[in-house]
């Protein structure tokens, strides 16, 4: 029972960075974000009003978080047309490829955190009835690994942004297909400012995430 007990415990503990972390991610994209953010960075360099640009990402977004396979709405971003021309296509073929890569990573997110959702209060469920103590330790040791790898990558955006943003393309985009022009559409409707502002918004909060689960873990354990 005790070596079933260590599994359960690790299993959860190593969960947690990653059910908070998916989980904010889900979150901000299904928060209407480039309302909140479009107002606090640069205006469209090449035209576009406020509306129109609020509107095409919205639109980008919506496409993203379609419960279909990315292959099955991929026409969502393909009859998109440019403000400035309706009769071209707001994504060129270049971009439309890289966005299929993107809902397919952001399906997959979505595919782990709907285990872990699973995972996390199972093992949490089983540890109450095995051990009280486990428990809450392993509810604090979750929060704790939260912060240190959270506080990693924070740190790591916030340092070194540019190596961080370059690294986590090459590391998850085939080579050649995720840069693009200053002009293309998907750089004028989600520049770099836009991506580390939401990569700030993601570590630092769910590393805050990590802190209060960290504290009712040190409560509990104080309390039992």
């Amino acid at each position: 029972m005790l070596f079933v007990t260590k599994i359960i415990k690790w299993i959860v503990v190593i969960s947690f960075p990653f059910l908070l972390g998916f989980g904010t991610i889900r979150a901000i994209i299904a928060s209407n974000y480039p309302a909140f953010e479009y107002p606090r960075i640069a205006p469209d360099a090449f035209g576009w009003t406020a509306e129109e640009r609020l509107a095409l990402g919205e639109a980008t977004l919506d496409y993203i978080q379609r419960p279909e396979p990315a292959e099955e709405v991929i026409y969502l971003l393909e009859d998109l047309r440019l403000p400035e021309d309706p009769s071209q296509p707001l994504y060129k073929e270049s971009e439309i490829g890289h966005m299929l890569d993107v809902k397919i990573l952001f399906d997959a997110v979505g595919q782990i955190l709907s285990w872990l959702v699973v995972i996390v209060p199972l093992g949490l469920i089983a540890l109450y009835f095995i051990d009280k103590q486990q428990l809450y330790d392993t509810v604090f040791r979750g929060g704790w690994a939260t912060i240190i790898l959270l506080a990693g990558i924070a740190i790591f955006i916030f340092v070194g942004w540019s190596l961080f943003f370059t690294t986590f393309h090459e590391l998850l985009f085939p080579p050649g297909t995720w840069t693009f022009y200053y002009s293309d559409s998907l750089i004028r409707l989600f520049p770099e400012k836009f991506w580390f502002d939401v990569g700030a918004i993601i570590s630092v909060g769910t590393l805050l995430e990590g802190v209060v689960v960290m504290f009712i873990g040190r409560y509990l354990k104080r309390n039992l």
